[in-house]
């Protein structure tokens, strides 16, 4: 709890100067925030290894790194596409020693093999499987915090892919939903 509440300090004084997050949020940080991200550990609880694709603020990849911490062979990647974001990222990880590698580049062209992938305010659910679809080859499961539209943006991805998929209430918001994703597959095009 002292690192999260260390990490909510450090996002609070970088979020002042480079927007990591939507600042309305921080004040509701414990809930929308870390809650949310720690929930996750709950629905894959043999995980040891997890990437956090458009990792951003650390959401859920940092938090799942503070909780992972001291756990034998724990790791996750933090994968960003912008810069600025990855410095924040890898100051973290190293001013909390924390068992994560800091990647500065797009997920689908990663190499990374790992338990869990998972997501958070990235993209649609459509898009989303196609820069998941490498870690899902190398027998990742999906792990994605959703808002109310999982429904609807589940739809729309089996128009583009085969998947199996559960939904699970979010502990940490009424409206949000954790998708579990397995057996992903492109769908053939339609003639």
């Amino acid at each position: 709890m002292a690192d999260l509440e260390a990490f909510r300090i450090r996002l609070v004084e970088a979020n002042a100067v480079m927007n990591l997050v939507g600042p309305d949020s921080l004040p509701d940080f414990w809930n929308r925030h870390a809650w949310d991200s720690a929930q996750l550990l709950a629905q894959a609880p043999d995980a040891r290894t997890w990437a956090d694709l458009g990792a951003g603020a650390g959401f859920p990849g940092v938090v799942l790194a503070l909780l992972l911490k001291g756990r034998e062979g724990a790791h996750v990647w933090l994968i960003d596409s912008l810069g600025k974001r990855c410095r924040f990222l890898q100051e973290i990880v190293d001013g909390f020693a924390l068992p994560a590698t800091v990647i500065n580049g797009r997920a689908e062209e990663q190499s990374v093999t790992c338990d869990v992938v998972t997501a958070r305010a990235v993209a649609p659910m459509e898009r989303l499987l196609g820069y998941a679809q490498p870690y899902f080859q190398r027998g990742a499961q999906g792990l994605f915090l959703k808002g109310e539209k999982a429904e609807s943006e589940l739809i729309e991805a089996r128009k583009s892919w085969h998947f199996e998929a559960e939904l699970a209430p979010s502990q940490s918001d009424p409206r949000g939903r954790i998708v579990t994703v397995r057996s992903v597959r492109r769908a053939r095009p339609q003639h």
